[in-house]
């Protein structure tokens, strides 16, 4: 039963770091734009300039790129709540019903994976490039710990209960 309480408290912690860096963000939406069209337009990129693709320099894809993650970020959080909330209802049920309780918390995690992992470590890092700025670096070094948190909640919540 202590396990259920534990996964049910994953889920929450998880749920409240996406919904507090997605209020953050908005709290900050003009920087953020700003950091978007820094790290998207190659700006200051001394190590490896050049790219086989192409940078960004519209600010209306700065715009799309920003509003993206606040959504995923406040859909991981959202899930991941209503995941809690569906958990903490079932948590005096049989295995198979607090099992089946855990699936909107197991996708909050999935998108908050899909954010941190996907878009800042592959599209940010790996296909802009990202690291070769100190702004850059730091928010890898960022999204690295919030995708861990996220993916340790995923595999957590993912151990079947007996």
């Amino acid at each position: 039963m202590h396990i259920r309480y534990l996964k049910i408290m994953f889920a929450v912690i998880a749920s409240m770091m996406c919904l507090i860096y997605v209020l953050q963000n908005l709290a900050n939406t003009g920087p953020v734009h700003q950091y978007f069209m820094y790290v998207m337009s190659g700006a200051d990129h001394q190590a490896y300039p050049e790219t086989f693709a192409f940078h960004i320099t519209s600010p209306t894809l700065g715009w799309i790129a920003a509003i993206l993650v606040f959504a995923l970020e406040f859909a991981a959080g959202f899930l991941l709540l209503k995941g809690a909330h569906d958990m903490w209802t079932a948590r005096n049920s049989d295995a198979d019903t607090f099992n089946v309780s855990k699936k909107w918390a197991e996708i909050g995690a999935g998108v908050g994976v899909l954010v941190w992992f996907g878009l800042f470590g592959v599209v940010g890092a790996a296909f802009f490039q990202m690291w070769q700025t100190p702004m850059g670096d730091s928010s890898m070094s960022g999204a690295f710990q919030f995708f861990v948190s996220c993916t340790l909640t995923l595999l957590f919540l993912i151990q079947k209960d007996e």
